[in-house]
Formats: C-alpha cells, structure tokens, sequence
C-alpha cells in the first residue's frame, strides 16, 4: 500500500484528490495539510511515501516545506502541484528535491499514475514536458559554475546521454539518436544519476543546464 498526503490550502482540491486515491487498492490517504507547516507536522506523524504538495499557500509555502520535508525525511517523494502560469516556482521545487510536478487540472489518471511512478523511484515529468518547463525558467538560471566540473566524473558517452535528457529527448529517442539499444540507454542512465548523486531524470535536467552543458533552444 502506498501511503499519501495531501497538502493544498484548498480543502476542495484536497477532497478531489482524495476521492481518486482512496478509490485505488495499492493507495491510500494518510494525511492532510492547508499549508506547508501543516505538512512537517503530519509527514512527522504519518510517514508517507509520496507527498502532493502544493506550491502557494500561506504560513509556509510548497518550495521551502519541500525542502525541510526531504532535510528530515529523505525517503519521502515529493510531487509538486502547479499550474503553467507557476512554471518558475515548479522548478524552485524541483531545486528543493521534489520529484516532478503535476498540473492541479490532471486527470484522475495522470495523479494516479505520478503517484506510483515516484514511488517506484521514477519521475512524473514527460520528456515533452521537461523540456517546456526547463525553457521557460532557464533564462534565468545562473551561468556555468566556475567551480570544479562535477561532469568529469562522466564518460564522453555518458555526457552525451545527459545532453540527450536535458532536451527532452525519451529513452527511445536517445538509443535511435545514438544507435544504441533502450537497455544501454536505461543502464547510462542510471550511472548518470549514481555517479552525480542525482534523485532521478528531472534532477539530471535540472543540473545540465544549471552547468551549462545545454542552453535553451540548444
């Protein structure tokens, strides 16, 4: 059974999201929070695997309980709920540790499948939508770090790999890219993440153009 709560500071959206989980048998609801407060203090209490944390709400908003919520419980996956107009905060989210995000009007079926998608230690974000999100709030990312190449731990092949998820390009996209099989491509991949302690794909994207390795519109 994976264990969810709910942090949105409107009790509406929460009963929405609510009645889809709990209508699943591998789901359940084990909490709920109006802010971002709240929520330390029911994940404190419930221990849930995946937490739908919402990014504005008052006392303490969706980015910063993000980032005290996996200081303190590493293991938990947190989902970000926005909207398009909230592109610059998903990503201070993601920045923060959170798995991916979801647009609060996704189907029943686009939560359900996010939920167990992070729990299985993927993420929610689809190629497609990685590369729109990254575009829109990467102008505004700092330039390349001065500092040492944290990509001198990867191979030229694994770079290249990188470079392919950072434009949003799937698996399969990147083995026809390369001409390499799907399974070399999973195994590049999961190297990438393990040698740059990375939590999962949308991390990957996050730190290649936080480098510099690609730019927008590259």
């Amino acid at each position: 059974m994976i264990r969810v709560v709910l942090v949105d500071d409107q009790e509406l959206v929460r009963t929405g999201f609510a009645m889809v989980v709990d209508s699943q048998r591998d789901l359940t609801v084990v909490g709920q929070a109006a802010n971002g407060s709240q929520a330390l203090d029911v994940v404190a209490t419930t221990t849930p695997d995946v937490v739908l944390m919402d990014v504005r709400m008052p006392v303490l908003d969706g980015v910063e309980a993000t980032r005290r919520l996996l200081a303190r419980h590493p293991a938990v996956r947190v989902i970000v709920l926005t909207t398009f107009d909230l592109d610059d905060h998903a990503y201070a989210a993601l920045k923060a540790g959170a798995s991916g995000f979801l647009l609060k009007d996704a189907s029943a079926e686009d939560v359900l499948a996010a939920i167990r998608a992070v729990h299985a230690g993927d993420a929610v974000l689809a190629p497609s939508t990685t590369r729109r999100l990254i575009e829109r709030v990467a102008p505004g990312l700092p330039g390349p770090s001065t500092g040492p190449d944290p990509l001198e731990k990867l191979t030229d092949r694994e770079r290249e790999v990188l470079g392919r998820i950072a434009r949003g390009d799937s698996n399969a996209e990147i083995a026809a890219r390369l001409f390499l099989s799907e399974a070399t491509v999973k195994t590049h991949v999961g190297r990438i993440l393990t040698k740059l302690g990375l939590r999962d794909r949308v991390h990957a994207v996050v730190l290649a153009y936080e480098i510099g390795l690609v730019r927008p519109g590259s």
